[in-house]
């Protein structure tokens, strides 16, 4: 192995208090790249708790909930406290807003910026914000301009940082996202899982793992429950995750009549997450805009548990070298019904639990994504 290098990650939160797709990889590249010979000091938006939730790698430079301006001082301020303490071979940056305030203090330090997803239009989905969208771009545009190597999830989300933030190609390298394989690999039968869940021996079960806002596909989703119904009267689906959509879903829940069919769960514990993918027959992501990969996808395929996706931004790259069979041709409430009942029926083949957890063990586990991320900092201190 190479000599080891001593890296700054700059994160967003911490994902035990703050769960999302990028916290997770960003908690997973510390706890997996000192394997690979890359030591990891992080700073991230967090209660001072994090420091021992890390192992000790991981600081707190302001709360969450602080007022912005408090966030982006801490920031510098941390940044420059680490950086007097031992200044680093390389800077990792996983949210623009935060590696922002770190401008000047590592002129002479390589960076790599890990590009999880256009900030500004996430936000702002179909362009609205005005000036505050605009912001968010610009700022996205200084610190991406900075990196020495950018990596993305998929070839879709490389496309948004050519086109959108004029990186070169030359500086892109792709890295899928990761997953815990043994943590989801957990060979529960789907009866036990479904037992322990509280849910339905016997009926189709459906489940959905997203964050409730609009690029999601939720109400596409709903709505093709309603296709699927009188094919198979007994179906159910769960979606679990928080969002601002919460109450208009199930409000649209009612109004389509599906009570019986259709149930939004809420939160689920972390550790019940792999038991959810494992009770269900078919897991589904909708998405219809700004999807780079998709953890959920790989999460489910850990578990055993076949995941039919729409054709949208770097969920097909995730799934298809499994089986063309998990994409579906197009979006849309119809299209996403009528692969369901498919499925269901046997008319459209799923990798069986083995090819499913052999794929994610083979491509996605944390170990293995790990040491493409490793080899990517050494690249960018070697081209520095």
């Amino acid at each position: 192995m190479s000599a080891p290098i001593d890296s700054l990650q700059i994160g967003m939160h911490w994902f035990n208090e703050r769960p999302g797709g990028l916290d997770r990889m960003f908690a997973a590249l510390i706890d997996t790249l000192p394997a690979q010979g890359v030591n990891v000091r992080g700073m991230v938006a967090a209660t001072p708790g994090v420091f021992d939730a890390s192992g000790g790698s991981v600081l707190a430079f302001a709360s969450a909930q602080a007022p912005l301006g408090t966030r982006l001082w801490g920031s510098r301020r941390q940044s420059r406290a680490l950086r007097s303490a031992r200044m680093p071979d390389i800077v990792a940056t996983h949210f623009a807003l935060y590696a922002a305030p770190t401008a000047g203090l590592f002129r002479n330090v390589p960076k790599v910026v890990h590009f999880h997803g256009p900030w500004a239009d996430e936000s702002y989905p179909g362009g609205d914000g005005g000036w505050a969208r605009a912001t968010r771009l610009a700022l996205e545009r200084f610190v991406y301009r900075g990196g020495t190597r950018h990596i993305v999830l998929s070839q879709a989300f490389g496309k948004i940082l050519r086109e959108t933030y004029g990186v070169h190609e030359e500086r892109i390298r792709i890295v899928p996202g990761c997953v815990d394989v043994a943590q989801f690999d957990t060979r529960v039968t789907q009866r036990r899982a479904r037992e322990q869940l509280g849910l339905p021996l016997d009926r189709p079960l459906l489940f959905c793992m997203r964050r409730l806002v609009s690029r999601m596909g939720l109400e596409d989703l709903i709505d093709a429950i309603a296709v699927v119904k009188p094919v198979l009267p007994d179906v159910l689906l769960t979606i679990a995750g928080k969002g601002p959509l919460a109450a208009k879903l199930q409000a649209r829940i009612v109004a389509r009549g599906l009570e019986r069919h259709v149930r939004l769960v809420g939160f689920v514990a972390d550790d019940t997450v792999p038991l959810w993918y494992r009770a269900a027959d078919l897991s589904v992501v909708p998405t219809v805009s700004l999807e780079g990969f998709g953890l959920t996808t790989i999460e489910s395929l850990a578990a055993g548990t076949p995941v039919l996706v729409t054709p949208v931004g770097g969920l097909t790259e995730a799934v298809a070298p499994l089986s063309t069979q998990l994409v579906l041709p197009s979006c849309g409430f119809n299209a996403i019904g009528d692969g369901i009942v498919d499925v269901l029926l046997g008319r459209r083949v799923m990798p069986d639990s083995a090819a499913c957890r052999a794929y994610a063990r083979r491509h996605f586990d944390r170990p293995v994504v790990a040491a493409q991320v490793a080899q990517i900092y050494r690249e960018a201190i070697d081209a520095f």
